[in-house]
């Protein structure tokens, strides 16, 4: 008799290997970390993709639309740099080197190569597929990168230390859907030992215990022993998720932790899982926008060095004052 084989709960942890080194036959460098796996992970824990998409609009909220970039570039260019620590553009010129455009590059498959000669950086982006690749001309990408101190080749997200609990709590979720879905769950032990019950019972007795899986799961099964002894069935539990497992404490944790690695505020964005709070949610806003909005806009508008007679990136924070009002 067996409960199966065991199963592994996380099939791999995206930390494995940090660190960033140069390919020996394609010539750029590698991710410190899978850009594949954290880019899963925006579905991984709705706290974490919910808390993604709340920083990417706070901050497209004050951003200044103009002709060289479009919003929607603007805004997949953040969500890059909140999920992979890093985004990347393209920057279009005419015949008299002038800046015509300026594109979103994902960052999912953009690789840095060894720097020119002369110090300037050059990228590469890998096919979807992975049979090919695509350089660009020295100079022609530019890039916002959140700073790592382990290398300084690649950015990594500054929600790194909330992985776990995401992973956490996207497996408790799991775990759930599959004792619901598998409905017998061998939460205990259907013991007999009276020697009246025939083999053919026993068979029967089998079969409807796997029948209780699935789809009409929970059934009552009725058993008769004539002149059986008090103890000739006996049911010992092996196992009672709905005291044992604690789901919704896990659940709860789990995602508090997912939502400090953010710093989001639940009066703001609504993914609190115990909302407790009645600050002024004006207040709140205007302090949020000061202590993290403002800060993630400098790393875009830091960008606006690569230009001499544009300044594409910017922002109008002051018309916050339209918002929460003193």
């Amino acid at each position: 008799m067996t409960f199966g084989e065991p199963e592994q709960v996380l099939s791999g942890n995206l930390l494995d290997g940090l660190g960033s080194i140069l390919h020996p036959y394609n010539g750029y460098y590698e991710p410190p970390i899978s850009r594949s796996g954290l880019s899963r992970m925006r579905h991984a824990n709705a706290h974490h993709g919910s808390c993604l998409i709340f920083r990417r609009n706070m901050l497209a909220n004050f951003f200044v639309e103009n002709p060289l970039i479009a919003i929607s570039d603007f805004k997949a260019a953040v969500l890059d740099y909140l999920v992979f620590g890093e985004a990347y553009f393209q920057i279009h010129t005419n015949y008299f080197r002038e800046v015509t455009r300026i594109s979103h590059l994902p960052a999912l498959n953009m690789r840095r190569m060894p720097d020119t000669n002369d110090g300037q950086e050059q990228y590469l982006m890998l096919d979807p597929v992975g049979t090919g690749k695509t350089e660009f001309y020295p100079g022609s990408v530019i890039r916002a990168a959140e700073y790592d101190t382990g290398q300084q080749i690649y950015g990594v997200p500054d929600w790194l230390g909330g992985l776990q609990s995401a992973l956490l709590n996207e497996d408790a979720t799991l775990f759930r859907r599959r004792y619901y879905k598998n409905g017998c769950h061998i939460g205990y032990i259907l013991y007999t030992t009276d020697p009246s019950i025939k083999p053919e019972v026993e068979d029967e007795i089998r079969k409807k215990v796997s029948s209780g899986k699935g789809v009409g799961n929970f059934k009552s099964l009725y058993m008769n022993i004539p002149n059986g002894k008090k103890d000739s069935v006996q049911v010992i539990p092996v196992g009672d998720i709905s005291q044992r497992d604690e789901f919704e404490r896990v659940k709860n944790l789990s995602a508090k932790d997912v939502i400090v690695a953010h710093r989001v505020r639940g009066e703001l964005s609504a993914v609190i899982p115990e909302e407790t709070n009645s600050a002024d949610i004006e207040k709140v806003s205007r302090v949020y926008v000061q202590n993290e909005t403002k800060p993630l806009a400098q790393s875009f508008m830091d960008l606006n060095k690569h230009f001499r007679r544009v300044t594409p990136f910017q922002f109008d924070f002051p018309a916050l004052a339209q918002v929460a009002p003193e």
